[in-house]
């Protein structure tokens, strides 16, 4: 029996895309696929975006780019991190387009040189002469969600760099540049966090009009009833002080519910329970508001619970809460929607 199941919903996937292409006007959109989508499932929301008019995908690796390689064959694809050698034969066979960060330009691929306007990682410090399969220029934003005047000086930067090459295809936006810099959006915007309804700056993605694409629940499997003085989880963090209900549920790190979300808050029967104590590998508890029977449901994404909401309480951000939920035949069953 799967601990839990992951819904994810490519409806509400597409009205992101669409939100995002509406938001860009006459730049398009490049969907970053990456890192499974985010966990989301590369293909299932690539052959989605592509249906909604994306322009590109974008990966960070090689081996990414030849999975979508073999199911969409016609799409471009755009390999953002650093490649060997080998990798270079592969990306030309495979007629993918390469990001590249150094004077090094690998010849019969297309290329996008990186400049380094201030994110300080990949990216030259200025542009050298273009040899003809340089078909596009870009730039990563490190304070697109958090400082618009850093942002503005990265593309300032940018265009100076790149005003006399406007025949190429130009690209610096991030999600959260396409949503809130108008300026960013050029000729493309790399857009991933926002697709999958998660807010490039940890606030309820209702508020940039888009909808959460992930959904995980799971369930009570043992429901005990603690006498004051009694205790759930390692350490002991947990201690009743009067006769206190326990939801035992069987999530836990190994399947992406981190260990330091311990006081989050998830939806028991529909009701919002903090969850209390030490999450183990396999398994959390909730703290209830009286007795309920095994197998009531807990929904740990979704109605109203945000994956922004664990982050703030973990201390990180959205991104790495959804990139660690666990799918697969001895944890999460995953369940696609597409309506």
């Amino acid at each position: 029996m799967h601990r839990s199941e992951i819904t994810i919903d490519l409806g509400a996937l597409r009205r992101n895309a669409r939100r995002l292409r509406q938001v860009l006007g006459g730049a398009e959109l490049w969907a970053v696929v990456k890192a499974a989508g985010y966990g989301h499932g590369a293909v299932d929301v690539a052959g989605a975006v592509l249906d909604e008019g994306a322009g590109a995908l974008c990966v960070a690796t090689v081996p990414e780019a030849l999975e979508l390689r073999s199911e969409f064959g016609e799409a471009r694809i755009l390999v953002m991190g650093p490649v060997s050698g080998r990798e270079v034969a592969l990306a030309r066979e495979a007629r993918l387009e390469l990001a590249v960060s150094d004077a090094e330009i690998p010849e019969g691929v297309r290329v996008h040189l990186k400049l380094d306007t201030g994110m300080g990682r990949w990216g030259l410090a200025e542009l050298p002469e273009l040899p003809v399969n340089v078909v596009g220029l870009m730039t990563h934003l490190a304070t697109a969600d958090s400082d618009p005047d850093f942002a503005a000086e990265q593309l300032r930067r940018f265009e100076q760099a790149t005003g006399k090459h406007s025949h190429l295809v130009r690209h610096a936006a991030n999600s959260a540049a396409a949503l809130r810099l108008p300026d960013a959006r050029l000729d493309a915007a790399r857009c991933g966090v926002a697709l999958y309804g998660l807010s490039p700056f940890a606030t309820d993605p209702a508020e940039d009009g888009l909808e959460p694409v992930l959904r995980w629940e799971s369930r009570l499997a043992q429901v005990k009833e603690l006498a004051p003085g009694e205790s759930t989880g390692y350490g002991r963090r947990y201690t009743a002080e009067e006769p206190t209900h326990i939801g035992i549920v069987p999530v836990g790190y190994a399947d992406g519910f981190r260990r330091d979300m311990t006081g989050t808050q998830v939806l028991v029967d529909g009701e919002r329970r903090a969850v209390v104590g030490t999450i183990s590998m396999d398994a959390l508890a909730v703290e209830l508001s009286g007795a309920l029977p095994v197998e009531t449901p807990v929904t740990l994404i979704g109605d109203g619970v945000l994956a922004e909401d664990h982050a703030a309480v973990a201390g990180t951000i959205n991104y790495e809460i959804v990139c660690r939920i666990e799918s697969g035949p001895m944890r999460a069953r995953r369940t696609v929607l597409d309506a």
